[in-house]
């Protein structure tokens, strides 16, 4: 995005790349249907990037979800809104849009560098060495952008190796930390065996947070072989995370008949059970699958199963403690990254003129739903924008990804 904005500005640009071809991370987040952003209300929008909301807002001011509907419309993206206010291409696919966007790029100049890893600067401060197939390069541009990415996902590129080179520089850079991601859980060797992979579905979540905000999420989550993961426990993460790095662990408690009332969930255990065992009584009158009832199992005693008053109450709020976060590199994303306040409000770093950073490396986070995806363009275009200003009347700039 940025390359794009300076190319339309009419400066000579070149996106050096350290993998073999761009955009792979875009590539893997369209790979069950891109959701390239969200259609709730702007305010709303804004505040599900939490304590950055503010940074990040003055960016999708400029550029928000339905600027980012257009302009893909501009490329020959149609995209829709789906049932849960999601927005996609009609495709479903990132890689037309990749395609369509390479395309418009170098028709209108921009030079693409793969497999060109930046291996930081040379002495001037703004030049810039790369290994690359050919061997050591080196670079002076007018401009910088970094887009780096975060720490998630190596394998796509994004391994935070860039962090220490900016510390090297004197920039303060927050610790990269898992964002939208798992949590392991001391299973038992039964349930770990029996039900890594299961879904467990119709769930409601509620988490009390350090300051006594309670906090409550209906949805799904995947059991694994470590820990929980899946859409309800990502939507909680920040909080699960930033609680067990500051008290040791955290602990959700989990409504696993959300559609039913105490009281009424206790009337329908109360009937007469017969010959059925508890599992097939809680399946009949509970709705209480066998996960569920493993659930159950592993973490309610004797007593909470035998009488219906206490097993109502435990399935009304079964605490599920979480210890900590699966490794960053699972991670969906990441938290951490160039710190605010050494970014002045262009995003050109103020301690290095001329040296500009964009996207996932930048210290805020945001849920799934298309909320990443935005601001990593919208803060692209404001980089972009930055250098623009920035240089006046010089013709050259570098964009590094």
């Amino acid at each position: 995005m940025a390359a794009e904005i300076l190319s339309a500005g009419g400066q000579r640009v070149e996106v050096f790349d350290a993998m073999p071809s761009v955009g792979r991370k875009f590539l893997l987040a369209g790979r069950g249907g891109l959701n390239l952003t969200h259609s709730e209300a702007p305010k709303l929008f804004v505040s599900r990037y939490g304590a950055r909301h503010k940074e990040v807002g003055s960016w999708l001011d400029v550029f928000g979800p339905q600027q980012l509907r257009e302009w893909a419309r501009g490329l020959g993206v149609e995209t829709f809104v789906g049932s849960s206010g999601r927005v996609f291409p009609r495709e479903m696919k990132a890689a037309p849009l990749l395609r369509a966007w390479l395309h418009r790029l170098r028709g209108a100049g921009v030079v693409f560098h793969p497999r060109h890893r930046w291996l930081g600067w040379i002495a001037d401060r703004r030049g810039l060495r790369f290994a690359s197939p050919a061997g050591e390069v080196t670079v002076e541009p007018d401009a910088v952008v970094l887009a780096l990415g975060g720490g998630s996902w190596a394998r796509l590129g994004s391994d935070g190796a860039w962090t220490q080179l900016l510390i090297a520089r004197g920039i303060e850079v927050q610790a990269l930390r898992p964002a939208n991601c798992g949590f392991n859980v001391a299973w038992s060797e039964h349930l770990s065996h029996r039900f890594a992979g299961t879904p467990v579905k119709a769930i409601r979540a509620s988490f009390l947070t350090p300051d006594g905000n309670l906090i409550r999420r209906d949805g799904e989550f995947l059991i694994t072989k470590h820990g929980v993961e899946g859409s309800l426990i990502y939507a909680l993460s920040g909080l699960l995370r930033d609680c067990i790095e500051a008290t040791g662990s955290a602990t959700l408690h989990l409504d696993l008949a959300p559609g039913r009332e105490q009281q009424r969930l206790a009337g329908d255990l109360a009937r007469p059970r017969g010959r059925d065992s508890l599992a097939s009584h809680l399946r009949r009158h509970a709705g209480i699958n066998s996960v569920k009832a493993a659930l159950l199992h592993e973490y309610a005693d004797a007593a909470d199963l035998a009488t219906t008053d206490k097993l109502a109450t435990r399935i009304k709020s079964l605490p599920l403690k979480l210890l900590s976060p699966r490794p960053l590199d699972e991670a969906i994303s990441s938290a951490g990254g160039v710190a605010f306040a050494a970014l002045d409000d262009h995003l050109m770093l103020r301690a290095m003129p001329g040296i500009f950073c964009a996207g996932e490396m930048l210290d805020w986070e945001a849920p799934t739903g298309g909320y990443l995806l935005t601001a990593s363009f919208a803060s692209g275009r404001a980089a972009g924008l930055g250098v623009l200003n920035w240089l006046g009347g010089l013709k050259s700039t570098v964009n590094v990804e």
